[in-house]
């Protein structure tokens, strides 16, 4: 069979490659093409020869409002570059990876053109943006979703849908930095041997803008009191000095890392977070975490979580239903309220213990090991039913 998978972000990139491993483990003969990054490209050099990587993502990825503006022609000629690639190749099934605003135009070409399409990590229809919810039905074959609370959701909306695990829970249990020693991993990034505190201020510029000067003026404060401790900022592998350093500026007690999510949460006191899929890779971790998101300083709280749809922004709280820990949106969002409550994360042994009880209750609500090789199984063979049975 011939897969076509597109991600186009980080995330994208390494639930990808661990999907492709399982394409490849229940279907040897496969043959892949794929718009990616380097992981996905890695497993696709251990089993094939060629070119199968068409397009990398920290190239061609455009992250937030104004860059989709000013970038709006090169996102259209991605688009139809995609496009015409798929075209050409003429793969089984167009796997698409999250990436809504890029997959929706492919899924609509690809449905139209007649190819199989397959949407894997469904878009968050449930939090924002519900008139999606008729795309998926038009456009796509099959969705395969990754939490437990959108079973319920995509059933009442009539959208089948197929769930087996979050692949998260691999990907961070597979992942070297959890077996990596804090000394090993101090010493391979050059960060001194303090305690610190993850900053996570997610990966599109617009969130890096919004929350980092909220940060620093919690390092700032933080500081004044505790000298002796650090802020060590994770910052997206697809991001650059130059988006962080007018905010970091000449503080020595805040450093900054990339592509070490893993290993600064998995080595850090506690974290404050953008929302996201990092507050749930936090809660995997371990990690005593605050969440903080901001849309923009004019809508209130209130309006925010009207618009969101759902009684959480975090995945974890969704995925318990209630508060494993707390979030600030919007208005709610001030440096008083992050410093009370790292306060509490970084001293509070009991309250620690409380959270990260939660996040054992989270994980099994996740299920256990295995989702991404399972949903290649279950991909495959939805694939093969769906062909001619004189095939």
């Amino acid at each position: 069979m011939k897969y076509y998978l597109i991600a186009g972000e980080a995330s994208g990139d390494l639930h990808g490659s661990n999907l492709m491993k399982g394409l490849y483990a229940h279907d040897p003969r496969a043959q892949m093409r794929f718009w990616g990054g380097p992981l996905m490209d890695e497993v696709f050099r251990a089993h094939e020869e060629g070119e199968g990587l068409v397009a990398d993502y920290r190239s061609t990825a455009v992250m937030g409002l104004v860059q989709v503006v000013l970038q709006g022609r090169r996102l259209i000629e991605r688009i139809e570059r995609c496009k015409a690639d798929i075209g050409r190749w003429k793969p089984d099934v167009v796997i698409l990876i999250d990436y809504p605003g890029f997959n929706f135009r492919i899924a609509e070409y690809a449905h139209g053109a007649g190819f199989r399409v397959y949407y894997y990590i469904a878009p968050k229809v449930w939090a924002s943006r519900e008139g999606r919810i008729r795309k998926l039905k038009a456009w796509v074959d099959r969705l395969f979703i990754v939490f437990p609370f959108e079973k319920e959701y995509f059933s009442r909306h009539g959208i089948p849908y197929i769930y087996a695990g979050n692949p998260l829970v691999d990907a961070v249990a597979q992942s070297p930095a959890m077996s990596e020693s804090r000394e090993a991993f101090l010493q391979r990034t050059g960060l001194p041997d303090r305690p610190w505190t993850a900053l996570l201020a997610g990966s599109r510029s617009m969130e890096i803008r919004t929350m980092m000067p909220v940060y620093m003026q919690v390092a700032d404060r933080w500081h004044a009191t505790r000298p002796d401790q650090l802020f060590v900022v994770a910052a997206a592998p697809s991001r650059s000095l130059k988006d962080y350093a007018p905010y970091i500026g000449a503080r020595d007690y805040v450093k900054l890392v990339f592509g070490e999510t893993y290993g600064t949460l998995r080595h850090a006191r506690a974290a404050i977070i953008n929302s996201g899929t990092a507050s749930l890779e936090a809660a995997l971790i371990g990690t005593p975490q605050v969440v903080g998101y901001r849309m923009s300083r004019l809508v209130p709280a209130w309006l925010a979580r009207k618009f969101l749809k759902v009684k959480y922004i975090s995945l974890g709280n969704l995925i318990l239903d209630r508060l494993a820990f707390r979030e600030f949106i919007q208005s709610e969002l001030k440096a008083d309220a992050l410093l009370q409550e790292l306060t509490r994360l970084v001293e509070d042994e009991p309250y620690r213990e409380r959270m990260k009880a939660d996040y054992a209750r989270i994980r099994e609500l996740l299920g256990g090991s295995g989702a991404s090789d399972a949903v290649a199984e279950a991909m495959i063979k939805d694939l093969f039913a769906s062909l001619p049975q004189n095939m």
